[in-house]
């Protein structure tokens, strides 16, 4: 009996994960700095932050031609594609995870937090001593120093993007299905399809920003609910950002004529991506919009 070893391939060293190291320290160090700075005449922490994003998108446009390469000159192994498949699902694991401590520090603001100022647990002297007109109340609209801002209502441009995002979903997998049936024409239209109902989302999630910031008096200083909206939501946008990239360069690999119905795990990967991120933005509607 004789038994078949796999070669599994070891790929060469790169610079490209120092290189996303760097892209990721501008983008902290510039947003930092940007939320610093907003209330000053300085503004460099914008630029660092642009900065920051063009090298990530350098990064990933790199790093994906190179496996591309490898992957289109068969080094690939069935080993190396299991490990493409566990990578892939312990990275949106630890996306799960990111996003929970976001959703948690929402709920703890709403459900323990808020109550407890306004006198829950036998907390009667707090608000009292602290801010004598709190009303535990969510959304915190009035901030202790007087500051008042408007509620985002989940009408509107949130609905909206809610059902270009559900409807996102339902073109991938109406393109997922046009690949594994070998059905190249339509494979090309669902998938652009996807990547411009993406692209609107983003459009339409800067002029939800804009009116936020000069209609409603809704920004990053509007305390607690001004906080944990434009985390929630704006990282939320930045992972949509990620996954119309991720979208944009599996189209440019349809047109290359890549993919067959049997060997395809790039585009099953985009598709669990994008997929956990319209279920993200459907539990982010109904706590921080609806509810």
């Amino acid at each position: 009996m004789t038994t078949k070893h796999e070669a599994y391939y070891v790929p060469a060293q790169s610079a490209w994960p120092i290189i996303g190291a760097i892209g990721l320290f501008l983008i902290a160090f510039g947003a930092g700095s940007y939320v610093q700075q907003l209330s000053t005449e300085e503004s460099y922490g914008g630029y660092i932050l642009i900065a920051g994003i063009a090298v990530i998108l350098f990064m990933i446009f790199g790093w994906f031609k190179t496996v591309i390469d490898e992957s289109m000159a068969g080094l690939y192994s069935a080993q190396m594609d299991r490990s493409f498949r566990q990578g892939m699902s312990w990275f949106i694991f630890s996306e799960i995870m990111f996003f929970g401590a976001f959703f948690g520090a929402l709920f703890y603001a709403r459900m323990v937090a808020v109550p407890w100022l306004g006198g829950a647990s036998n907390n009667a002297m707090t608000h009292e001593v602290l801010w004598p007109a709190f009303e535990a109340i969510w959304p915190l609209v009035t901030t202790p120093d007087g500051t008042k801002t408007e509620a985002m209502p989940w009408t509107g441009l949130p609905l909206i993007n809610t059902i270009l995002l559900l409807t996102s979903s339902v073109t991938l997998h109406f393109a997922h299905t046009s690949l594994e049936k070998a059905k190249r024409t339509p494979l090309k239209i669902w998938l652009a399809l996807t990547i411009l109902l993406g692209i609107a989302f983003l459009v339409l999630q800067v002029e939800e920003y804009s009116h936020a910031y000069h209609e409603m008096g809704l920004t990053l200083e509007s305390g607690i609910y001004g906080n944990t909206f434009f985390l929630l939501t704006g990282f939320h946008g930045m992972h949509v950002t990620l996954g119309t990239v991720f979208l944009i360069v599996l189209l440019l690999r349809v047109l290359k004529g890549h993919f067959t119905t049997d060997k395809h795990f790039a585009f099953q990967a985009g598709s669990w991506y994008w997929h956990f991120v319209d279920v993200v933005w459907l539990c982010l509607f109904v706590f921080v919009y609806v509810l």
